[in-house]
């Protein structure tokens, strides 16, 4: 991608510097989104290891000095945090400041920081919805968000302004971006995003149960299913306890319709209903399709006869 011809934003505070941080790091550096990126994070030893990587202009420990004079602010910290984060750094945030997020949940974001952050603030939730199984500095990338979907959730009365810079950025960054509400997003990712991870935590867990010659076959013989479910169960265990503790309404809701459709699976298989099991499994395909058709994945390549 071109670098632009001028800087999106003077300077950017980036609070919590693991995948998501360090990947918006190196894209704003790469393509010149920014005048200087300023890091911070709690743990010294992560903020060492970015500033080895060059991923800032300005290092600290302290949220409250890396935003001072920040034009952009992204928390990118577990969202159990952000309540706490948002409160420490308000009185620092200068007139005007725009404060964003990467959180998977939107509507804990806004409840948590609305309240918190002064008047002449502007706030303008975020969800980049992109990311792997690693976590810390070193496991960011720029081309990271290329493709995707970033979901800005803001408010009647978040300026407008504001949402078309961090939209702005994060079309800079590869991403393309859609306005949401807030509750219906929340309830979107609990089925796309949050009911896998906790299928993926509970089949492994189901494994991890398993007496040990057992497991062991089932590692060996991991087909690409479990193989999947294992990837996506590495993931960082605090961020999705926070997922689950702010979504918990969509994820139960989810769980509860999960559930239902489980138990007609299980009626089906005992009562050898061979037809209906056929039209279950043909009807889900059209969901596989739908999504290769919006470009959100490649087909898998058959092998040669």
């Amino acid at each position: 991608m071109s670098q632009p011809n001028k800087p999106i934003f003077e300077r950017i505070a980036i609070i919590g510097i693991g995948l998501i941080g360090s990947s918006l790091a190196r894209a704003v550096r790469e393509r010149g989104l920014a005048d200087h990126i300023a890091i911070a994070t709690r743990s010294s030893q992560t903020l060492e290891k970015a500033e080895k990587l060059g991923l800032g202009d300005s290092y600290t420990t302290d949220a409250v000095k890396a935003v001072a004079d920040a034009d952009l602010v992204v928390l990118c910290v577990p969202l159990g945090t952000i309540g706490a984060v948002g409160k420490a750094i308000s009185g620092s945030l200068k007139n005007g400041a725009i404060v964003s997020d990467v959180g998977s949940s939107k509507a804990s974001v806004i409840k948590d920081l609305d309240g918190v952050l002064p008047d002449g603030v502007h706030l303008v939730p975020a969800h980049p919805v992109a990311g792997t199984e690693f976590s810390g500095p070193e496991a960011g990338y720029a081309s990271l968000f290329n493709g995707h979907w970033c979901v800005l959730t803001p408010t009647a009365k978040t300026d407008t302004d504001a949402v078309k810079k961090v939209r702005a950025l994060w079309e800079a960054c590869g991403m393309k971006v859609e306005e949401m509400d807030a509750d219906h997003h929340d309830q979107v990712l609990a089925i796309t995003s949050h009911l896998p991870q906790l299928i993926a935590y509970t089949i492994v867990g189901t494994a991890t149960d398993m007496e040990d010659d057992s497991k062991r076959e089932v590692m060996k013989y991991s087909a690409g299913g479990f193989r999947d479910f294992t990837r996506i169960a590495a993931s960082d265990p605090v961020m999705w306890r926070d997922v689950c503790l702010n979504n918990k309404d969509a994820i139960l809701d989810i769980l509860g319709r999960f559930g239902e459709d489980l138990n007609n699976l299980q009626r089906a298989i005992r009562n050898d209903e061979g037809d209906l099991l056929e039209t279950m499994f043909s009807r889900t395909r059209e969901i596989r399709s739908g999504i290769i058709e919006m470009g959100q994945d490649k087909p898998d390549i058959k092998p040669e006869d």
